[in-house]
């Protein structure tokens, strides 16, 4: 199936180098392969992980009338910057470049000169309703809150199968690509970590608390945390700031890139709305240069609204989750009355879908929202 970022990123590989970060097995390579049109064994497509590729690669040897390249990986070379570099300011007259990799391109940066200028960044997302089909319905919520939005657990709808890729995928983030580009000495540490994520999905993350249980340094946590996050395990989201209310101003809320990991359907549900967002605001930055942000509304009292997307820091709609069909939320008419949000959609896994005008409301399902609203 083609992905949702291939059409922008050929367009952009007429212009310049294009990078394409994100979670490990999130389907990268398959994505890139697919516009080269070729397969593993395509003279174009470099792993650096495999020691033939990185010997060619090392030696100049890059194949003759290729029109586009694939570099998979090699920011696990120390001097990846500065070797890219001159292959694209060798070559930029006849070749193009996609570069591709598990962890952040535009954060491990192992020095030398600048690629400022020379490339477009994508981030790579899972699967999403309407990547899969245009006219989603309930039993692909279902399926897709169960084996998450990885192409081969997803793919694969089996319970057997999805644990054990589960297993051997964290243990991958965690053993190989934290140690090929962290100098970390507490793997162990990293690992519990992990798990103890899973249960503080959607809730404000207390890193005294995750102190505590770890026997760490604040310091040492937060670090950790980052890395996780850098490793596209997990992402934070900070409160936003209204006028007119007394706002959080610190505290983070935590979600993961693999929601199928979340303990029970509710933060499910509400971990998918979030990752569904944060790739609405990852594609219209990628493609558009849009400032987009995601953030989450909850005052000192506690009375919050899951959601609210930012573009320029400025309110686009906020985003309330329900798992059931039900009458507006009393945060969402709260909010509403004292904010300049234009707009806040309460979405749930049911078939209602209405209008309160009064509040700027609307209640609708998920099948919808992602359709509707994500794709317009």
């Amino acid at each position: 199936m083609e992905r949702y970022i291939q059409a922008p990123v050929k367009d952009d590989l007429q212009k310049k180098m294009v990078f394409v970060g994100g979670p490990r097995q999130v389907g990268k390579t398959t994505a890139s392969l697919n516009i080269l049109q070729g397969d593993e064994q395509h003279p174009a497509y470099f792993n650096w992980d495999f020691a033939d590729d990185r010997k060619v690669l090392l030696q100049g040897g890059l194949p003759t009338g290729q029109p586009l390249i694939i570099l998979d990986e090699i920011h696990k070379y120390k001097e990846w910057r500065n070797f890219v570099k001159g292959l694209y300011d060798k070559n930029k007259s006849r070749t193009s470049f996609l570069i591709t990799g598990s962890a952040r391109l535009d954060y491990y940066r192992k020095g030398g000169d600048s690629l400022q200028g020379r490339y477009h960044y994508y981030r790579l997302h899972p699967l999403s309703l309407y990547e899969i089909t245009p006219n989603p319905s309930s039993q692909d919520v279902d399926a897709i809150l169960k084996f998450g939005g990885f192409p081969e657990p997803f793919f694969a709808q089996s319970e057997r199968d999805w644990k054990r890729w589960q297993r051997e995928r964290i243990s991958r983030v965690i053993h190989e690509d934290l140690v090929s580009l962290e100098h970390v000495r507490e793997v162990g540490q990293l690992d519990l970590l992990a798990l103890l994520l899973q249960d503080r999905v959607g809730s404000l993350l207390s890193l005294n608390s995750l102190r505590e249980d770890l026997s760490a340094s604040h310091e040492a946590v937060d670090r950790w945390v980052r890395i996780l996050e850098n490793l596209y395990y997990c992402f934070r989201l900070r409160p936003f700031a209204a006028n007119r209310i007394k706002a959080l101003k610190k505290d983070k809320k935590l979600y993961l890139w693999d929601w199928s990991l979340c303990p029970d359907s509710g933060t499910r549900f509400e971990n998918l709305v979030a990752s569904n967002l944060l790739k609405y605001c990852h594609y219209q930055e990628d493609t558009l240069g849009d400032n987009m942000e995601l953030c989450f509304l909850r005052d000192q009292l506690k009375r919050e609204v899951d959601f609210i997307v930012l573009r320029d820091n400025k309110p686009l709609f906020a985003v309330e989750c329900k798992t059931g069909a039900q009458s507006v939320s009393k945060h969402i008419a709260y909010f509403s009355e004292r904010t300049d949000i234009p707009c806040f959609y309460q979405i749930h896994t049911g078939k209602d879908d209405y209008e309160v005008a009064d509040l700027r409301t609307r209640i609708l399902p998920l099948t919808r929202f992602v359709t509707e609203i994500l794709q317009r």
